[in-house]
């Protein structure tokens, strides 16, 4: 069985490089063709367009940055759609609304085509190692069938029922992602700013109850000011509208993820969405450096 993957950004390559890695045999496209080199020489075959894609595979996976190049991609809204996914399973692995991906499921389902959601929860370090965690939502009996492609990009998969309970469960899962690094963001500024010395403050934390995967992954960061995008500022702003979103739409309270909504966009506003979420960091010393 030939299995597409569409999206070749900062998640989906490395995501797509570990399948190839792992056998399986793969066609790829993305609207940014030199972004498909790698795959190339990993064996990938290397579609003109999407629409070879479809044609050739049985799967397709989608990891898109936004509900308009999901949209595009499919030929959502055209004859386009049924053409490209009836007699196929499309599975979307990308961040959006849950609404989005429910009406989504709707859509693919009357064009004859099979839907399942599985969003990661993981950056572009446990991509590249294999390491994400998988959430997946659908019609049972395709869960089943995509669960086993997964093995080579996952540590563990779970099921979470009926669309859209796997992007819900993503939401929630990045609610605390999003109020923890920013947590050890400011926590880390406190203590530089107190004159502390930084690998000592990291150092103690480490030995603490408080170290977490998280934490290991994004101290050295913070330590080294190193920006460098493991998951970009604008793609946290932009899950934080999300969860926003959901918690509005369900009259939820979200007090520590509106602190987090605002420190992000100025972190954007500033210029640096292109950087890792650490970059927050930024917005906080500004807010420092204007305090009376």
């Amino acid at each position: 069985m030939h299995v597409g993957f569409i999206g070749l950004g900062v998640m989906g390559r490395p995501m797509a490089q570990r399948l190839a890695a792992a056998g399986t045999p793969l066609v790829v496209w993305n609207r940014t063709p030199e972004r498909a080199a790698p795959l190339r020489a990993a064996g990938a075959l290397v579609a003109a367009d999407a629409d070879e894609v479809f044609a050739r595979c049985d799967v397709v996976l989608l990891m898109l940055a936004d509900e308009a190049a999901v949209d595009a991609v499919l030929g959502r809204g055209t004859r386009a759609l049924a053409a490209r996914v009836a007699g196929r399973t499309v599975v979307h692995m990308g961040t959006t609304s849950p609404g989005y991906s429910h009406a989504l499921e709707t859509d693919v389902r009357a064009a004859g085509g099979r839907y399942v959601e599985a969003p990661v929860s993981g950056s572009r370090v446990p991509a590249e190692e294999g390491q994400l965690v998988a959430m997946l939502a659908g019609e049972a009996g395709a869960v089943a069938a995509v669960r086993p492609l997964l093995t080579p990009l996952c540590r563990q998969t779970f099921a979470c029922g009926p669309a859209p309970g796997a992007l819900l469960m993503k939401l929630s899962v990045n609610l605390f992602l999003i109020t923890l690094v920013t947590g050890l963001t400011e926590a880390f500024h406190f203590a530089e700013r107190q004159g502390l010395d930084r690998r000592l403050f990291l150092d103690v934390l480490e030995a603490g109850p408080m170290a977490s995967g998280v934490s290991r992954m994004k101290a050295p960061k913070l330590r080294e000011r190193d920006f460098a995008v493991q998951a970009a500022a604008l793609d946290v702003l932009k899950n934080n509208r999300l969860i926003a979103e959901a918690a509005r739409g369900a009259r939820l309270a979200s007090p520590l993820l509106d602190v987090c909504h605002a420190l992000f966009e100025e972190t954007v506003a500033q210029g640096y969405g292109g950087e890792d979420m650490v970059a927050v960091l930024r917005a906080i010393e500004a807010r420092t450096a204007g305090a009376p």
